[in-house]
């Protein structure tokens, strides 16, 4: 972008002309549990990514404040300086301990985590293995590290054996999201494990979407496929989906997670998240052990979704997750029907590209143990008209 006083504002609308410029909305009231018996006037919404309605869980808010009230509200530094407290500590216990690790080092965001566990192990003459649709960090993180990036076509495990069989690079890594973020299917693991072994190459899954959610137990895709740490030896996972806080983790070997504490930057180099954040996800991860009808809930949800929006012609797509994506194809349509639901009360986010491809602007639509049926039979019809009222251009 020229230093131009009109290429911004130039380039703004050319966003606005193409319906792609983003907007932030101030959300003032949030409903604690999403029924339809509720009088505070806010939106249903479902395009939070609080899976198992924890975000509001009293035992969740009691255990940051309490934190605060001891610890004070940030660490006051990075992790390697004076930032790392007691409970992160034991936050990155019972994480390993939860994942079936050996050890886990706490990042502030998934973002930071991708970003540093790649750019730490890749080098520029290295080869990196990346599904097409992998979340934006990821494969930003591949730019940083500057390695031959090579991206096969999504969900693709016999493509990217392919890719792998000329390789020339000594070190090799493949990166998979583990439930896709905005379409809500899921990675095919075992081969991309099997290839991973025979190619001797690394295997990072990010689970964001995953964890809590997906597994008998809710340990997420690698339980999903009961897949153990040697098939699967790097895993990324986050604290604001499914946990309801925020912050992210890496899980692994202990070799993994001293070698990442020395060479990380975006670990060594960031102010570690604040101890009430740690306390309130230690919490929160308690309660996804002990409340296992959180997990049940919801995907019986998505279930129920699922079937009244067929039975009423709603395109949706193969996932079985609480991301549902209604493909709509133009940005223009998109907006339409997500304002159309607005009006009506129910809060779902239009995505367009670039977060998606050109052509598969949708609504993503996703679901919380805090919903109810009623709310969901009331998002299914709501929704049907809202199509009807704006139909696809020919």
């Amino acid at each position: 972008m020229q230093r131009d006083p009109g290429a911004l504002a130039a380039a703004l609308a050319q966003l606005d002309r193409a319906q792609l410029q983003r907007v932030r909305r101030v959300n003032h009231a949030r409903r604690p549990h999403a029924s339809m018996i509720d009088n505070s006037g806010a939106p249903l919404e479902f395009c939070s990514n609080d899976y198992l309605g924890l975000a509001r869980h009293p035992a969740v808010v009691r255990a940051f404040v309490r934190a605060a009230e001891r610890y004070g509200v940030g660490s006051g530094a990075s992790h390697l300086v004076t930032g790392h407290g007691p409970e992160h500590a034991a936050l990155e216990e019972q994480v390993a301990a939860y994942t079936g690790r050996e050890r886990a080092l706490c990042f502030s965001s998934g973002y930071l985590a991708n970003l540093g566990v790649i750019d730490a192990l890749i080098e520029r003459r290295d080869q990196l293995l990346q599904d097409r649709l992998n979340h934006a960090s990821l494969l930003d993180a591949a730019r940083l590290a500057g390695a031959t990036l090579q991206r096969y076509p999504h969900n693709d495990a016999l493509a990217a054996e392919r890719m792998l069989s000329t390789r020339t690079a000594a070190n090799t890594l493949i990166a998979t999201d583990g439930v896709f973020s905005m379409d809500g299917d899921i990675a095919p693991l075992p081969a991309l494990a099997r290839l991973a072994s025979a190619q001797n190459a690394w295997l990072l899954v990010d689970d964001a979407h995953g964890l809590g959610v997906l597994g008998r137990t809710g340990r997420g895709t690698c339980e999903h496929y009961q897949l153990d740490s040697n098939a699967v030896p790097i895993l990324i996972g986050t604290f604001g989906k499914a946990f309801g806080t925020c912050g992210a983790f890496v899980a692994g070997s202990a070799d993994l997670i001293e070698f990442l504490l020395q060479k990380s930057r975006t670990y060594i180099y960031t102010t570690a998240l604040p101890p009430a954040i740690a306390a309130a996800t230690r919490a929160a991860l308690e309660l996804s052990e002990a409340e296992s009808w959180r997990r049940e809930k919801v995907l019986a949800l998505v279930e129920r979704f699922r079937s009244g929006a067929l039975a009423r012609e709603i395109p949706l797509t193969d996932s079985t997750t609480p991301i549902q994506p209604v493909l709509l194809g133009s940005a223009a349509r998109a907006l339409a029907v997500s304002r159309a639901l607005d009006v009506r009360g129910i809060r779902v986010a239009a995505i367009r590209p670039p977060t998606v491809p050109p052509g598969t602007a949708r609504l993503r639509i996703t679901f919380s143990a805090n919903h109810d049926e009623a709310a969901i039979d009331h998002l299914v019809g709501t929704l049907a008209q809202a199509l009807a009222a704006n139909p696809a251009v020919a």
